[in-house]
């Protein structure tokens, strides 16, 4: 076994963004990794995640979880392969899973790592429709109940954990709306992923093409962008309708607070139901998603779209191009 110290290079943040970040708020660093230690496994990560959500943990103030600390390496989903290990459990050339984000090589106690199967077409799959991309679709329709003949409507559609949701809903015979950034993703919600309707929000008022899309209304919107596509939804839900707050990435970079939906007050008109997302409360039940997911990738019902940016060098712009609608599916950056 090697026990010289290996080169690896990570990305740290370096300053807190104002407003969209930009490539000065970050650092692609040289490291040296350390030998491997009795108990320690060492991983090489193929791909690293880059999610919206991030973008709230780069203020000096808690979002999801505690902010980023300045100086410190990017964390986040990866996943990748065990180059050698000194614990139980784990041996050279197991595919794992992880939160230690956006670096090459590390080591790491094997109570941090997920186990995973190199059986799929790329492990990739493992940070989108796999991973806690997919769980958090999964999830979402579960934290509500979604049944078969609802009508949902989702935002951010073409995007990581919207293009699932559809798909599993579809699933579920759901009626599935979605609204995405351009016409080309609009084809790929109604080629690929079997939405009923799908429309391009850049092209008209949110509002009147989802009516249009759905003429009698939703019975559960799945939030991703927040903004104009919450004020929408607010309006043509029904009665007893359900919210799945998931994220809200159109404001993600506002320097300002912005003022809430005007219609918030149809919340108790129609008795709403609006309940915040939060994966990682369901931790328990990945092995649910896992075999559910898992099944039906196998038999080709759900499919994982994703865009792949080459090194990791590249991952600050994969990042920033999250909020400029660069990425259709999983935005992933493979660094190996």
């Amino acid at each position: 076994m090697n026990q010289k110290p290996i080169k690896s290079r990570e990305v740290r943040l370096i300053s807190r963004p104002a407003g969209t970040p930009v490539a000065a708020n970050f650092s692609l660093v040289e490291t040296m990794v350390p030998a491997l230690q009795e108990g320690q496994v060492m991983v090489r990560n193929h791909f690293i995640s880059v999610d919206p959500y991030m973008r709230g943990r780069m203020n000096d103030s808690k979002s999801y979880v505690a902010p980023f600390e300045l100086g410190t390496v990017m964390e986040g989903g990866a996943v990748g392969e065990v180059m050698e290990s000194r614990a139980s459990g784990f041996k050279r050339g197991d595919a794992v899973t992880t939160n230690f984000g956006w670096r090459e090589i590390f080591t790491a106690e094997p109570s941090s790592l997920h186990a995973v199967n190199h059986g799929v077409p790329s492990l990739s799959i493992y940070l989108g429709a796999l991973g806690m991309t997919g769980m958090t679709a999964w999830t979402g329709l579960n934290l509500v109940d979604v049944k078969a003949g609802d009508v949902i409507y989702i935002s951010g559609a073409a995007g990581a954990v919207g293009n699932v949701a559809g798909q599993l809903a579809k699933l579920r015979r759901c009626r599935v709306v979605g609204s995405a950034g351009s016409q080309e993703k609009v084809r790929f919600l109604l080629d690929e992923c079997g939405f009923d309707a799908a429309f391009n929000y850049k092209a008209g008022p949110v509002l009147e093409q989802l009516q249009m899309a759905a003429p009698d209304g939703i019975d559960v919107y799945f939030d991703n962008t927040g903004g104009e596509s919450l004020e929408a939804a607010l309006s043509v839900l029904r009665l007893h309708g359900r919210i799945i707050a998931c994220g809200g990435i159109s404001g993600y970079n506002a320097e300002t607070p912005w003022p809430g939906p005007f219609n918030l007050f149809n919340i108790t008109g129609k008795r709403l139901t609006m309940k915040g997302l939060m994966v990682r409360d369901w931790m328990s039940r990945q092995h649910d998603f896992e075999t559910e997911a898992g099944a039906f990738f196998r038999s080709g019902k759900l499919i994982n779209k994703e865009t792949v940016v080459e090194g990791i060098d590249h991952a600050v712009e994969a990042f920033i191009g999250l909020f400029g609608g660069s990425n259709t599916g999983k935005m992933v950056v493979k660094t190996s």
